[in-house]
């Protein structure tokens, strides 16, 4: 972790802050709103405090502050890896001579992936730690229940000891010798949480913090199911990930981690974990999760702690998701041949929306790839994919995409499905399961206009049909399809307002519902309201030529009775504390634009 500071110092890419800062949302709030900027910069907290008492741990924040800083941690622009793979993966018997020695050259590359395993006892001299309670572990959010690590390497085995795997799960502080796991249901740790459940036998769980920053990138990697994520660490770095054997388990962790914490999980005990502010934007609710008891706890000479902040975007997980479009796009492409790009809009929060782009060759071919997303890996987790041929803008130049998609909606080619979700998505009535939609827009640009009027006039003629109506807001008027996002003090179905106002649809096409105290005027925190808020098989509603969307908060009107989550907002009394401190700039356009309170 030292050489990365370094790395990032030299790149211009780190702020160090040596005033005490409190680990209790004050750090975190800084780091929140640092990497919303359009330069922001990783921070070193020097003085890391809690209740004025010191830590004798810096916290490094913001890691993968920017692209530039994705590409450092990889040693190589993601786009060289990216073609490495996809050029592997097209790999032929050679032809001649020459192909024949470039071929062999490929190979013997590869050999130094598999991670190495030191038999002595490690390369370092770490010091023992006595409580979990000496690492500065942050509380982001006012809501969360408790501190949690964000940024822990989670290194586990399958029973047999055949498999390894490394993942990032967040995990709550709750004593000093304690923490809870909350490895999802869909991930291989739990998968193997579960065999040793049904076993009976303690599951070892090691923890390692810092380190090669690679590290972490990789647990996060979406990488199939059964290949350990260090092998991609090797294949990035060109060098084996160097493991050294743990000291109160059998598992092995990289020697140069900043931190180590051993220990077992009981298959048979269990505790409330959170509520935690995650990276959808909103608190998740409590659930049962494993114990793990910690046996051990390392520190590094000169360790340094690194965390990361979930919450609103954007943060720093839009730069680490980019790092996993790119790569894992050749990867992609072996089941979606005709795919030629796709992109996880960072306000999507990865999973609720993807934008796609594939080479039409016959009716109905976006729809068979939309399938072919819901089958793959964490893609199964898609909940909305907006599809576009080979014709369309760069998916990542909205200005122009978005108007080519509305020129060419079809409401006829929504195609609605349902399969598993995200365990932390909060939308859908049953937990880890439910609607899905894909919109085919590969379609003939379409002609025919709507009788447009202004906003003014649209809202008097929706408040005539019902009051609690309370505002609304036309994008795009100038398309086949444009995007009328309405406000309103929901009383009643939106499915029943819908059809009320079918008499009128001759001013619009795409409705979308949202709660009355939602600001209409801030697209990009709309797309993250809306992608997060709806369940596609409840609440998109279709007629001839129109469509609607119901993002409001549900209830019993909707036979949705579990409770409905808080969004992730900053403490204005933090906020204000900092701007006090002189460690914020007062910035209320800003504030605004990301909607932190």
């Amino acid at each position: 972790m030292q050489n990365f500071i370094k790395i990032l110092k030299e790149n211009n890419l780190l702020k160090i802050i040596d005033e005490p800062v409190d680990i209790e949302l004050e750090m975190a709030h800084l780091a929140y709103l640092e990497v919303k900027k359009e330069d922001s910069k990783a921070l070193l907290f020097t003085n890391a405090v809690k209740n004025n008492q010191k830590y004798n741990y810096p916290v490094l924040l913001n890691t993968f502050c920017n692209e530039k800083a994705l590409n450092l941690s990889f040693g190589r622009s993601y786009n060289d890896i990216s073609k490495e793979i996809s050029s592997l993966l097209k790999m032929h018997i050679p032809q001649n001579f020459s192909a024949k020695i470039d071929f062999f050259k490929t190979l013997l590359s590869l050999k130094n992936i598999p991670p190495k395993r030191i038999k002595k006892d490690g390369l370092f001299t770490h010091q023992t730690l006595n409580s979990l309670n000496e690492l500065p572990i942050l509380k982001t959010w006012e809501k969360d229940v408790a501190p949690f690590i964000t940024m822990g390497q989670v290194y586990t085995q399958s029973l047999d000891g055949k498999q390894n795997n490394l993942g990032m799960y967040r995990l709550q502080l709750v004593n000093e010798k304690t923490l809870l796991m909350h490895w999802q249901i869909h991930k291989d740790a739990n998968h193997f949480f579960n065999d040793y459940k049904q076993a009976n036998k303690k599951m070892p769980v090691s923890i390692a913090i810092g380190g090669d920053p690679l590290y972490i990138w990789c647990a996060q990697a979406p990488l199939p199911k059964g290949i350990f994520e260090l092998l991609l660490y090797g294949f990035i770095r060109k060098k084996p990930a160097i493991l050294s054997k743990c000291k109160s388990n059998d598992l092995y962790v990289p020697y140069d981690s900043d931190f180590v914490i051993e220990g077992f999980v009981n298959p048979n005990d269990f505790a409330p974990e959170g509520p935690f502010g995650d990276h959808t934007g909103f608190y998740t609710p409590v659930e049962l999760c494993p114990v793990l008891k910690v046996e051990k706890i390392f520190a590094k000479k000169n360790a340094i702690y690194q965390a990361t902040v979930v919450g609103k975007p954007p943060l720093e997980d839009k730069y680490m998701g980019l790092g996993t479009e790119r790569i894992f796009l050749p990867l992609l492409q072996t089941n979606a041949p005709d795919l030629l790009d796709y992109n996880m809009p960072e306000n999507g929060v990865f999973h609720n929306l993807i934008l796609a782009q594939i080479k039409t060759r016959y009716p109905a071919h976006a729809q068979q790839t939309m399938h072919i997303f819901w089958g793959i890996g964490q893609m199964s987790f898609v909940k909305h994919a907006i599809f576009v041929d080979e014709n369309a803008p760069n998916l990542k130049d909205y200005d122009k995409l978005i108007p080519h998609i509305l020129n060419r909606f079809d409401e006829s080619k929504i195609l609605i499905s349902e399969g598993i979700c995200d365990q932390l998505d909060h939308a859908s009535n049953t937990y880890c399961y439910g609607g899905k939609a894909g919109l085919d827009a590969c379609g003939e640009l379409k002609e025919t206009q709507l009788d447009k009027i202004s906003d003014e006039n649209l809202l008097n003629i929706f408040q005539t049909l019902n009051q609690n109506i309370t505002n609304l807001k036309q994008y795009y008027l100038d398309t086949y399809a444009p995007i009328c996002i309405i406000s309103i003090d929901k009383k009643e179905k939106i499915s029943q307002i819908f059809e009320k106002l079918q008499n009128h649809k001759k001013h619009f096409r795409i409705l979308i519902f949202v709660d009355k105290d939602v600001n209409l005027n801030n697209p990009y925190m709309l797309v993250w309201r809306v992608v997060n808020n709806i369940d596609a098989k409840r609440d998109i509603f279709i007629k001839k030529d129109c469509v609607c969307i119901d993002a409001t908060s549900k209830g019993p009107l909707e036979d949705y009775y579990k409770k409905w989550p808080l969004m992730t907002n900053c403490s204005k009394d933090v906020i204000d504390k900092l701007i006090f401190k002189k460690l914020l700039e007062k910035d209320e356009f800003f504030f605004k634009k990301f909607e932190i309170f």
